[in-house]
């Protein structure tokens, strides 16, 4: 098998970052001996930790090193991209540079983590856009640009011959798009509901359990699965995010999470969740999409799910989405564990799709 040699721009190091960073090295040699895949980091963008540059690749051991101690990649052995404005302000200039690396041997890949701006999609929009028009491929486990540009984004890769894959987007690294696009064809998906949020089903498992709404919360914010602000989580941003998501992906809509009606999980009682529970019951936050009048539509809301429903036995992180089909009835896909790793795992994965197209 020929071994093709990606180059990588990491723009965002933050949790997802560096796991991901840290899966290549473990993986390394099964990547090589299996895929045909070779890699090395070239460029990483942070929020607070500066950026680095290398073109004969960067030492990802040390950069780990730097930003979990606190320190700046403007330490790293052979950063070229210090000064006044190493900074992830600065992330186009870095894919600007990076994708232009002199090279032809090697691919250019972006790796987008960002955190995302769920009002606008930003800045991950626009990093996508400018590593397409240098000419590079492009990964990503952000929401923002298929909940808010995913039309635009992937005609734009199509014509210019690039990948724009991002199957971290909604069940981690559990293969939702890929499972429709390689493996359903000519299969028409009419709707989904599923459970797609790992920090409220936590947070409500364990309020029927009997502890408090702060405690579970607590617990996801330490494991890094949460952030300190987790009003997306809570409120439902990050599930009408994935909802449209899923509608303009799988159902060609072109909405946003501004168009999903969206109910969080603030109001929901121990007392609530116990009488579902007595009622044969759970509650639960799903999300369910489809199309309704010739219009997409999307919803993310608490509701009463029977006990016997495949949605009211997930616990925990576990998530699962059904979907409608035309041809196959209902199809079910269901994540039993969730986490950094699985998230990471999306974005390896999609580098190998990456290297696949490359040889076909």
């Amino acid at each position: 098998m020929k071994t093709i040699a990606l180059d990588l721009v990491l723009v965002g190091f933050g949790h997802v970052g560096r796991r991901f960073a840290r899966l290549l090295q473990e993986q390394e040699k099964t990547l090589g001996r299996m895929h045909g895949l070779a890699w090395r980091v070239i460029g990483i963008a942070t929020r607070s930790h500066g950026i680095a540059f290398s073109p004969a690749g960067l030492d990802v051991s040390q950069a780990l090193t730097l930003v979990e101690g606190g320190g700046t990649l403007a330490k790293l052995r052979g950063n070229q991209a210090t000064g006044p404005r190493a900074t992830l302000g600065s992330a186009a200039e870095l894919i600007e540079q990076a994708t232009h690396a002199d090279d032809a041997d090697r691919v250019q890949v972006m790796v987008e983590t960002t955190l995302l701006d769920i009002m606008r999609g930003q800045p991950a929009i626009d990093h996508v856009r400018k590593a397409l028009r240098a000419g590079a491929h492009v990964v990503t486990a952000n929401k923002g640009p298929v909940a808010f540009a995913y039309r635009e984004l992937d005609e734009f890769a199509t014509a210019l011959g690039r990948s724009f894959l991002f199957e971290g987007a909604v069940m981690d690294g559990i293969p939702i798009f890929n499972l429709v696009r390689e493996t359903m064809p000519a299969v028409t998906i009419r709707g989904f509901r599923g459970i797609v949020n790992s920090t409220t089903n936590h947070i409500l498992t364990e309020m029927e359990r009997g502890r408090s709404f702060a405690e579970a919360l607590s617990e996801m914010q330490a494991a890094g699965i949460a952030e300190a602000d987790a009003s997306h989580d809570v409120d439902g941003w990050d599930a009408a995010a994935k909802a449209a998501a899923l509608l303009n992906v799988l159902m060609k809509a072109d909405v946003t999470p501004r168009d999903i009606d969206r109910t969080g999980i603030a109001a929901l009682t121990p007392a609530m969740l116990a009488e579902a529970t007595r009622q044969g019951q759970r509650l639960r936050l799903v999300v369910s999409g489809g199309v309704r009048d010739g219009k997409p539509y999307g919803r993310v809301a608490p509701e009463l799910v029977p006990a016997t429903d495949v949605l009211a036995q997930l616990t925990g992180m576990q998530n699962a989405l059904v979907f409608d089909t035309d041809l196959l009835g209902d199809v079910a896909i269901v994540q039993l564990g969730g986490g950094l790793t699985q998230t990471a795992y999306a974005l390896l994965s999609d580098l190998v799709s990456v290297r696949r197209r490359l040889q076909a």
